[in-house]
């Protein structure tokens, strides 16, 4: 059996299972007509062309984990950024582990999806935000909002600003030969709200994991969130991530995606404008080697005037590696005094590595100041002689080039232990010790 065949079958033994009373079954009911009637993506929709997902969908993934496994701290502490205190909601094969976590209701919510879906205190919460700004035409969104039922619920209420980061850790275990996991996630940022997030999927096995997350955020007046998505998994786990950012007037929204591992990793990230004076910062950066494959695919819509949003994407692919950054920017007519920027800065390490760039500007005002930038090459000869003729060798020289290459995104890191756990990946990834305190 196919596993869109698979996917819908299962469809109804899932409803079964949360009834079909709940609140959110009719949005189920008709996310999963949308998947049935387009499928998957493949490379003929203009928004996959450089992604295949052939090789993903010839496993025959388990839907459900047959039963929960519970791992210790010490074997995943790793996984954590664990040198700093946090909030933590962890899952363990999309099943919540509440050894793991630490969750609160104590002046906000940090707590689980499933919750917020059954529990009557969350209801308006639920009917005011729940699959509002996901796009409901998308195939992978409709499949995920059609199996939504766990994930992570933070609700920041008005004028609180919480005191520590929240880390979402999502761990696959792998007793199942291979699952696809469906996380949904809903993050609510209140006026004048401030809060830090830390997301992380990572296989602990082998064995093939396909992960297909959604997330939606909504930013009230003056909130403020910085998400970062921490991404260096294994050869054969992929990931597709869908992320949907509301803004409200006088707001910031920051997320930093840093993908290092996996077999195919794509990103989709969108915002949306909903009042003036609105900053929207896209940043990230990719490393990758042998086959592995990482798609950017953004989109900033600047809907209302007076805002700014600016993108900042760093690539360097080894081997046979693929990049690819579809970035777009979309500024209405209504949205004067618009203020765009965007990059894409690649390197190539080896022949046989691939990027595909597309930096797409629709400009609709004509009091804007947009701009647009795209660049693929190799290392600067020249510098790395120089390097080497102070006495660096080679290897440590084109590390310590790539690595400041790359340094521009950390500046806007604002949780210190993340950017020493980003800078030591860094490191890794690139085979060197740089001689200096990360």
């Amino acid at each position: 059996m196919e596993l869109k065949d698979k996917l819908i079958s299962s469809f109804m033994a899932f409803e079964n299972r949360v009834d079909v009373h709940h609140p959110v079954h009719d949005i189920r009911t008709e996310a999963i007509k949308v998947f049935e009637e387009k499928g998957f993506p493949s490379k003929k929709d203009e928004a996959w062309k450089y992604t295949s997902l052939n090789t993903l969908l010839k496993n025959d993934y388990s839907v459900f984990p047959k039963e929960e496994s519970a791992l210790e701290f010490k074997d995943v502490k790793k996984y954590f950024i664990h040198d700093i205190d946090s909030y933590k909601i962890v899952f363990i094969d999309g099943i919540y582990s509440s050894h793991l976590s630490q969750t609160s209701h104590e002046g906000l919510d940090a707590c689980l999806m499933s919750s917020a879906l059954t529990k009557p205190k969350y209801r308006l919460i639920i009917e005011n935000y729940f699959n509002k700004i996901a796009k409901k035409d998308e195939s992978l969104t409709a499949l995920n909002t059609a199996f939504s039922r766990e994930g992570a619920f933070i609700n920041i209420p008005k004028g609180k600003v919480v005191d520590k980061p929240i880390q979402i850790i999502h761990l696959a275990t792998g007793k199942e030969s291979s699952i696809m996991l469906q996380p949904r996630s809903l993050v609510v940022v209140g006026e004048n709200a401030h809060v830090q997030i830390i997301e992380r999927h990572q296989s602990l096995t082998d064995n093939p994991v396909l992960t297909n997350s959604v997330t939606e955020i909504y930013t009230h007046k003056r909130g403020i969130v910085d998400y970062y998505k921490i991404q260096n998994d294994n050869e054969n786990a992929s990931l597709i991530d869908n992320t949907y950012i509301s803004q409200q007037k006088n707001s910031h929204a920051s997320v930093h995606t840093f993908s290092f591992g996996g077999k195919i990793t794509r990103n989709n990230l969108q915002f949306l404008h909903n009042g003036e004076y609105i900053n929207s910062t896209l940043k990230g950066i990719t490393i990758t080697q042998d086959k592995q494959h990482v798609d950017h695919s953004t989109l900033v819509h600047h809907a209302t005037p007076n805002c700014e949003s600016h993108q900042d994407y760093k690539g360097i692919y080894a081997d046979k590696s693929t990049g690819v950054f579809n970035g777009r920017i979309i500024v209405e007519k209504e949205a004067q005094k618009t203020n765009g920027f965007q990059q894409s800065n690649n390197i190539l390490i080896d022949e046989k590595a691939t990027i595909n760039a597309k930096p797409q500007l629709e400009i609709f005002a004509d009091d804007v100041k947009c701009s647009h930038g795209c660049t693929i090459g190799q290392l600067d000869d020249e510098a790395l002689f120089y390097l080497q003729s102070r006495g660096i060798p080679k290897k440590e020289a084109r590390a310590l080039m790539m690595y400041a290459f790359a340094n521009n995104v950390l500046e806007s890191v604002k949780i210190p232990e993340v950017k020493t756990r980003i800078n030591k990946l860094i490191a890794l990834k690139l085979g060197v010790n740089l001689g200096f305190d990360l």
